[in-house]
């Protein structure tokens, strides 16, 4: 099975762009939705994992509008990310799917869920989802993505992929390089800097602080698909205080916590983490 970048590659044109994603394996339908952050891609996520999950499934990696891959469109980058998971699905005739979204692409897969109940089927998410209860918000993590949208440099994109990961060894040479390649991309940080920026930042916390709409976390209990709730017990992104509400609002949650991992459970705690994804999506 090819499950080389070039050779998973594949793009659909949509009413709002063209959608670019990768595409391997056989078996039920499991879409991968990406984090945010620095130079990300739905690839550069999960890429490592795609061999063994496309054992079981028919997988798409999902490239979100605005991160310097699939066409961007108009508005706030978690919102239209949302909308493209729909968008995808349709165009390639994707009636219901499992979903894993780590970070950022957790809560887009938390949103699908409340709102379009039909489409997901079960739900794995790693990090991200949830209200900080403990922990300082903004993390540590999203200070560093702060300062790294208001003043790009080599030497912040370190701080942060290390603040990303228990081992610091993870953090290669090679992974630094392809996301400062990224990072320099005008479209990618252009999404980075309408999420992380101080002043984009300030506005969305002062939005909320006046909206009388609930926060999307509160709407949980309308998540009707089973949920898996994956989590590093050293993460500085997304502390492991944040998991306590939606382990109780979802219905049917539960909650895995791995040690000696950071934010990127599917990449320091790889093998127990598809162990566990995957018997938990084919139960």
């Amino acid at each position: 099975m090819d499950v080389t970048y070039e050779g998973t590659k594949r793009e659909v044109a949509t009413g709002k762009g063209v959608l670019r994603y990768h595409e391997a394996g056989e078996g039920p339908p499991l879409i991968l939705l990406h984090g945010s952050g620095i130079g990300v891609s739905g690839w550069r996520n999960y890429r490592g994992n795609l061999d063994v999950f496309a054992r079981h499934f028919h997988c798409y990696i999902l490239e979100f509008p605005g991160f310097g891959v699939s066409d961007p469109v108009d508005g706030h980058p978690v919102l239209t990310a949302g909308s493209s998971v729909i968008r995808f699905m349709d165009a390639l005739g994707i009636r219901s799917a499992a979903m894993i979204g780590n970070s950022m692409g957790g809560v887009v897969g938390v949103n699908v869920a409340m709102r379009h109940p039909e489409r997901v089927g079960k739900l794995v998410t790693i990090g991200g989802v949830g209200p900080n209860i403990f922990s300082q918000n903004p993390s540590e993590g999203t200070r560093l993505l702060q300062e790294f949208a208001d003043g790009p440099s080599r030497e912040r994109l370190v701080r942060w992929l290390e603040c990303m990961v228990y081992d610091p060894a993870v953090i290669t040479e090679e992974r630094v390089e392809e996301r400062w390649e990224t990072a320099n991309d005008p479209a990618s940080h252009e999404t980075l800097a309408a999420m992380y920026g101080s002043t984009a930042f300030a506005a969305q916390q002062q939005l909320m602080a006046s909206s009388d709409a609930p926060p999307y976390w509160s709407m949980m209990h309308k998540v009707q698909c089973p949920t898996l709730l994956t989590w590093g017990r050293d993460d500085r992104q997304c502390p492991p205080d944040m998991p306590m509400v939606p382990m109780r609002l979802i219905p049917n949650a539960e909650l895995h916590v791995f040690p000696n991992c950071g934010h990127w459970v599917m990449v320091e705690a790889k093998e127990a983490f598809e162990r566990i994804a995957i018997e938990f999506l084919l139960r």
